[in-house]
């Protein structure tokens, strides 16, 4: 019991009683509370019936139990606000007690001591500041005090402690939280930087589009290769085939003027001719500006002439 934190403190004057129905010293009979009287029983003009708590008295500690009502007329102004078991009294006080006459042997009959309730009953009587018997507005407020430092260190350093160890934990969770969201952050990082490599491992190298080769031809160098240095030989003079596939359009268009140019002027198709057919003569069918065939044979070996020449030309 006096090992329980205290929930209220203060110093009263106390004296002693006895009360087993024996009649003796002005016993009223058995205890209110309803416990035989005993050691430890200590009496209250105001508390809770089965409070518990402990008294201290020149250094020494005794723990009791409200089991009766009491002192009555004491009481009053406050003055007597605790009854002490007369055996626990005759210990404090270093005496013996007289279990004949139910007195102390030698001695003060009253002592100055300090109380602590570590609990409050659940019987009849009021908690807080005691009050003289049957006098509940008259509140001895000067009998209850703050409690010293040593009897409540042991509830207020668990007290801390388990603020501490709560604080502890929720820092170690927050630090936990930041670690994670580090984490995820890190990860995310990862995951785009190797993105990122794999689509740069992907890209076209540069110089390169859709479409081209390896060799980096594109079909505007391509066009150009044709128009120009692609027709050249190896040295930059123009080739045999080349300058043919140039010469053959216009050298058709020339054999063609050549030919024409040749024909007698006036021949048309049923002029009078070396075969004796006149204007109303029979036609073979072959008419027109000229006969298209001739045209073409003669031009054509205009032509092949000329490619002779330029092969000729070539080879030297």
């Amino acid at each position: 019991m006096s090992n329980d934190t205290p929930i209220q403190h203060g110093e009263v004057t106390a004296t002693y009683f006895w009360d087993d129905a024996s009649g003796i010293n002005g016993d009223t009979g058995m205890p209110a509370g309803g416990e035989p009287m005993q050691k430890g029983l200590f009496s209250s003009p105001s508390w809770p019936l089965g409070t518990e708590g402990f008294i201290v008295y020149e250094g020494e500690q005794y723990d009791f139990f409200i089991g009766d009502r009491g002192p009555g007329v004491p009481s009053e102004n406050c003055d007597v606000l605790l009854d002490i078991d007369g055996k626990t009294f005759a210990d404090m006080m270093g005496e013996s007690w007289d279990s004949t006459n139910y007195v102390v042997t030698g001695g003060n009959g009253h002592a100055e001591v300090e109380y602590y309730i570590t609990k409050w009953g659940d019987g009849a009587g009021e908690e807080g500041a005691p009050h003289p018997f049957q006098q509940p507005e008259n509140k001895c407020e000067d009998a209850v005090s703050p409690i010293p430092a040593e009897y409540k260190g042991e509830d207020e350093k668990s007290e801390k402690k388990d603020d501490s160890k709560k604080e502890e934990s929720k820092k170690d969770e927050e630090s936990k939280k930041e670690e994670s969201k580090e984490e995820t952050s890190k990860d995310g990082s990862d995951e785009q930087q190797a993105q990122d490599e794999q689509d740069q491992d992907g890209a076209p190298v540069a110089g390169e589009d859709e479409g081209q080769s390896g060799t980096g031809v594109t079909a505007e160098t391509a066009t150009n290769d044709l128009s120009g240095t692609g027709l050249m030989g190896a040295e930059g003079a123009p080739s045999a085939s080349a300058l043919l596939a140039l010469a053959i359009i216009p050298a058709v268009i020339i054999a063609l003027v050549f030919a024409w140019s040749r024909r007698p002027a006036g021949v048309h198709a049923g002029a009078d001719d070396d075969s004796g057919k006149g204007l109303m003569a029979e036609s073979s069918g072959r008419h027109g500006v000229s006969s298209l065939l001739d045209l073409v044979r003669e031009g054509g070996n205009n032509v092949s002439e000329m490619i002779n020449r330029l092969r000729n030309g070539g080879d030297k």
